[in-house]
């Protein structure tokens, strides 16, 4: 694990909340000059802490309204069972995350589709297609009601 300092937990932080700002406007948050500031960009890129840059979107306004959650059961976890599902869920563009679990079920999957009808075409045009699949519990979000995309630091 690499060791941060308090500034650079601080540039971290000002990032997430808002990876647009400049340079100059981190550093002058942080108390340093642009040049330092972006050498610790630069450092903190190129050590895979800072993995990218993105922009929040809203979803209702692309068609993909309707956040359904997925958990996943295969008919058999040994071999290559979870490789054959893992390599053939990343390809459906609906599938916003999936995550290998312990417990009940094997994978839970986050999805994000225009609505119901569109749902239940990736259900069972998709999902349930996917090698080894044994069974799937669907949960429809109806609000959300906590949504953070930073982590704490």
């Amino acid at each position: 694990m690499t060791t941060l300092s308090k500034t650079d937990r601080k540039i971290l932080g000002l990032l997430q909340r808002d990876g647009r700002m400049s340079v100059a406007e981190i550093g002058r948050q942080v108390g340093l000059t642009p040049t330092p500031c972006a050498d610790r960009i630069k450092r903190l890129e190129s050590q895979g802490i800072i993995t990218g840059y993105h922009a929040r979107l809203a979803p209702h306004k692309l068609e993909a309204g309707l956040l359904v959650f997925v958990q996943v059961t295969l008919q058999r976890t040994s071999g290559n069972a979870f490789t054959a599902f893992t390599d053939a869920i990343e390809v459906i563009p609906e599938v916003e995350e999936c995550h290998l679990v312990s417990g009940e079920f094997d994978f839970l999957v986050k999805a994000r589709v225009k609505d119901m009808t569109h749902y239940k075409d990736l259900l069972a045009g998709s999902l349930l297609q996917l090698p080894n699949v044994q069974e799937s519990k669907s949960y429809p979000v109806m609000e959300s009601v906590v949504q953070r995309s930073g982590i704490r630091l």
